[in-house]
């Protein structure tokens, strides 16, 4: 009787938060854009895809913004994604563009304060875009004092007790890849990272979106916040269909320290994370943070 007790335990802790399966995901309506390009009018839900672009720091002409026609801002805009993903920059929604952006992410804009020239067609448009080499940083390069360098993080009320232990875990990744050493406080006045689980408006001008959609978000230093988004499937340990604590952690603590997103698939800040995606720092992640605060 003990052991059926132990292994119901087990299999709760394991995949912990509300079922997202019965909804459809927040980014499901992009599979029905498949194939659209320039010159199209009238396209059912291209206007969402539009505020998809903006939202995530790909800027789409505000005259056109909220009608579903595809003009020759939202091709630059999808051009530059693609640039930014590393896929074929046709400037239509291609099948792999669709992907990508269908995939799960951190709800941190991938383009920050930067200037580039893109083509587009014969033209060459300037847009707020940074083409990420590997690592980037936050807008602005935030970053903590150089005397600080010890963390303090603690929980919200509103934190699973399940969750607390992945995200110490994640700490430890960042204590050891890092100048930076995280001690965990009950006193949340002394915190300098809070640690919280919201569902949709929670009231900080970023409201969670659903399942697979955006899966969390966190502040620039010196800022302190990193909230996950209740609505998703969690999981302790790694599993299909569930998103992996630990490694969503991981990513939200890198831009509490002031990264901003990498184009390393591979990375830790890697923007997208599909369910069942287990990682660990990796190499740029560690790199990154020694870049911003001009360490050897």
């Amino acid at each position: 009787m003990a052991s059926m007790a132990l292994l119901v335990m087990l299999c709760l802790l394991a995949t912990q938060a509300t079922s997202s399966q019965d909804h459809q995901p927040a980014f499901g309506f992009i599979k029905g854009l498949v194939g659209c390009h320039k010159g199209e009018k009238n396209v059912t839900d291209l206007h969402k895809l539009k505020a998809y672009l903006e939202r995530f720091g790909y800027p789409v002409s505000k005259a056109h913004s909220g009608d579903d026609e595809f003009d020759d801002s939202l091709e630059c805009a999808i051009r530059a994604y693609q640039l930014n993903y590393n896929l074929r920059p046709s400037g239509a929604l291609s099948p792999e563009t669709a992907a990508q952006m269908m995939m799960p992410r951190c709800g941190v804009p991938d383009v920050v304060n930067r200037t580039t020239q893109l083509a587009s067609g014969m033209k060459r448009r300037s847009l707020a875009f940074r083409a990420v080499s590997r690592y980037s940083f936050m807008s602005g390069n935030p970053r903590w004092p150089a005397s600080k360098t010890n963390l303090r993080f603690g929980f919200l009320s509103n934190l699973p007790s399940w969750a607390r232990q992945p995200i110490f875990n994640a700490f430890g990744q960042w204590d050891a890849g890092s100048r930076f050493t995280f001690q965990y406080v009950t006193d949340l006045s002394q915190a300098d990272l809070q640690v919280g689980f919201y569902s949709g408006d929670h009231g900080d001008g970023a409201p969670f979106d659903g399942p697979r959609g955006v899966v969390a978000h966190a502040v620039q230093p010196t800022g302190g916040r990193m909230h996950f988004d209740a609505a998703e499937t969690w999981s302790v340990d790694p599993t299909p269909g569930a998103l992996h604590l630990e490694t969503v952690a991981v990513h939200e603590i890198g831009h509490m320290l002031g990264l901003g997103h990498s184009q390393v698939q591979a990375a830790a800040m890697y923007s997208g994370v599909a369910p069942g995606t287990y990682k660990l720092l990796h190499d740029d992640d560690r790199e990154g943070v020694r870049a911003l605060y001009a360490l050897p």
